[in-house]
């Protein structure tokens, strides 16, 4: 089927419309897109050139950077170029990729955080089977399902989405192209099953979140088994900052698809977009290198090195 629509491009939702503020924002967002550029790249290359963080815990870890990375990428850059010429559309095309990428990096990203949290509980609660558990096959087929399970997520949303037609107004009541404001844009009743499909991807999402928060109750109960202290210390360390994430992850992601939308703009959309768009990439390098002593460690010693190198 194809679509109807006679729209060519979508106005995206600006923070001002005052030329100074336009400014300030991309200020703002330049700095916060360094940001989460320069801590997941470091982390990405301490994993890649330090042999002691071959380890299961450390790939997944880097290739939820490179998640983190593409999906920061899709929204920000945009939004910073709107900003700087005082503009505030996209094309149809643009707006299908970022709701395609973004989609598809939100499914794996999520998908990656149950794998995570299921590699944290074999380590610390079977650490006996964890070698046989969490092999270098196991580990790659369970990234790889990761990556498969986001792209075919975003294939189903992004064509349920853009196979409707729009009519009227081509303004998007969000700074980047998000579903549930695309659906107010739409004259037809087949929405519905985009509805459908969003609801059935949330109770998706909500068991995953519900298999995490069992993993951590094993987990923390198995912690307080430890004798040692220095060992307690390391198992919570590792494992808070990525139930930290996962919270504030999910809960601002449902909340953004599943709130009933409204006609009127809400600035309340505008603050749940940026926190689960820009958030999480941003802070999850931050989390992981200053609380994980081997991540430090790593960086150390090749900064170390390439001084050596260089002198």
């Amino acid at each position: 089927m194809s679509n109807q629509t006679t729209i060519t491009e979508f106005l995206l939702l600006g923070f001002s419309e005052a030329q100074d503020l336009q400014i300030l924002y991309f200020i703002l967002f330049l700095v916060i897109y360094g940001v989460a550029l320069m801590g997941n790249l470091l982390i990405i290359i301490a994993v890649v050139l330090d042999h002691h963080l071959h380890t299961p815990m450390y790939f997944f870890l880097m290739n939820l950077s490179i998640i983190d990375l593409g999906s920061i990428s899709v929204t920000i850059p945009k939004s910073m170029i709107n900003s700087l010429i005082n503009s505030r559309s996209i094309s149809y095309a643009g707006c299908v990729t970022q709701v395609f990428f973004l989609v598809f990096l939100m499914g794996a990203d999520f998908s990656l955080l149950n794998i995570m949290a299921y590699d944290r509980y074999i380590a610390i609660c079977q650490p006996l089977h964890y070698e046989r558990v969490m092999n270098r096959r196991s580990c790659v087929r369970m990234a790889a399902s990761a990556w498969i399970s986001g792209s075919l997520n975003s294939a189903l949303h992004t064509g349920n989405t853009f196979v409707l037609a729009f009519c009227g107004s081509n303004m998007v009541d969000q700074f980047f192209c998000e579903i549930p404001q695309l659906l107010k844009l739409t004259c037809s009743d087949s929405y519905l099953s985009e509805i459908e499909a969003l609801a059935f991807s949330a109770c998706l999402v909500l068991s995953g979140f519900v298999f995490i928060i069992v993993s951590y109750v094993q987990i923390f109960k198995a912690v307080l088994r430890i004798p040692s202290e220095q060992g307690r210390h390391k198992a919570v360390s590792t494992c808070l900052p990525h139930l930290i994430v996962v919270s504030l992850f999910v809960c601002t992601a449902i909340f953004a698809y599943l709130k009933p939308t409204s006609s009127s703009l809400s600035g309340l959309d505008l603050v749940v977009g940026v926190l689960y768009s820009m958030l999480p990439p941003t802070l999850n390098p931050i989390i992981y290198s200053m609380r994980n002593k081997e991540i430090k460690a790593a960086l150390r010693r090749l900064f170390v090195w390439r001084l050596f190198t260089k002198n």
